[in-house]
């Protein structure tokens, strides 16, 4: 009853992490489209708010332990590769791309991921993966129709913004052999404002009026509780069972753009995720069945007798 208590809950925490970025996505485009501010302008302050928001959370984690690290540069790299696909994902937004098309885009990361893990970190993926992965992409093109006249390329910004999330995801692989969560997390909220000011200063815009700093400011609290919630979610409850929580985050985006924007997504949408969203449950649970024989196979060799070894 416990663990499953731990699931239901490691569940909830995921979708509160959905209505935020629902909330921080609609208001990414509402200040982009109604008061002209630059993409840039908004993830910068946006992502300042959040960090001061979070800073109790990251003194909870003990940031001078947290900051001991033998990998600093890796640390820099992955941030530096979030910060892009943060920055395309925001400019995907301030397009604006239809919310429906964006989020739908960038539910492929995970392909993406894929894709990494066999060719670059030289894991034996499997054919079985690599048909759900190409399947997947195949979901995404029925999503963009490249061939159709309505096509634009700034569709392809999620796109591009779900593949650098990927290479990041692969850096954190790699480093969570070596590095504890706290140190993954710190670095990640320190490091992500200062590469945004770098970007935001060649087309920095000064906001004017209460009720747009009110509106960033609210972007800033619900950026800082996704990220807060993700991370609560992944530490209590199992990846396998809430990562398909996370595609709850589709409904709730194209709820909020078609209230707030009127947009209303057509009838590929829902093929094209429905094939995405089955490609990218199949490789979790992939990879979690994996990890679980990988974890028996060390206990059994830990249970043989010393002459046996």
């Amino acid at each position: 009853m416990y663990h499953n208590n731990h699931s239901v809950f490691g569940a909830g925490w995921m979708l509160v992490a959905g209505v935020s970025f629902a909330l921080v996505n609609t208001l990414a485009q509402w200040l982009s489209i109604h008061y002209g501010l630059s993409s840039t302008t908004i993830t910068f302050i946006q992502y300042a708010i959040a960090l001061v928001v979070i800073l109790p959370y990251l003194k909870s984690l003990g940031i001078r332990r947290s900051l001991t690290t033998k990998k600093l540069g890796w640390h820099i790299f992955r941030v530096f590769l979030s910060v892009i696909g943060i920055q395309l994902w925001m400019w995907a937004l301030a397009y604006p791309v239809p919310i429906w098309q964006g989020i739908a885009l960038l539910m492929i990361s995970p392909l993406f991921t894929t894709l990494g893990c066999g060719l670059i970190l030289k894991e034996t993926v499997g054919s079985a993966r690599w048909v759900a992965t190409l399947t997947g992409f195949i979901g995404a093109m029925i999503i963009l129709e490249p061939w159709s006249d309505a096509f634009s390329w700034a569709a392809l910004l999620p796109v591009c913004a779900a593949f650098f999330w990927a290479c990041y995801s692969l850096i954190v692989k790699k480093l969570s052999c070596d590095e504890p969560p706290s140190t993954m997390v710190i670095y990640l909220l320190m490091l992500i404002t200062p590469f945004n000011i770098v970007v935001a200063i060649p087309e920095w815009q000064m906001p004017q009026g209460i009720e747009v700093w009110c509106l960033l400011f609210l972007a800033g609290v619900a950026t800082a509780l996704a990220q807060w919630s993700i991370v609560k979610a992944y530490s209590i409850a199992e990846a396998s069972f809430i990562q398909p929580f996370d595609h709850a985050k589709l409904p709730l985006n194209v709820l909020a753009g078609w209230m707030m924007f009127g947009w209303v997504p057509p009838g590929r949408l829902w093929i094209g995720a429905t094939i995405i969203i089955a490609s990218v449950v199949f490789i979790t649970h992939w990879e979690a069945k994996k990890t679980l024989q990988i974890q028996n196979h060390r206990l059994n060799k830990l249970d043989l007798p010393d002459s046996a070894l």
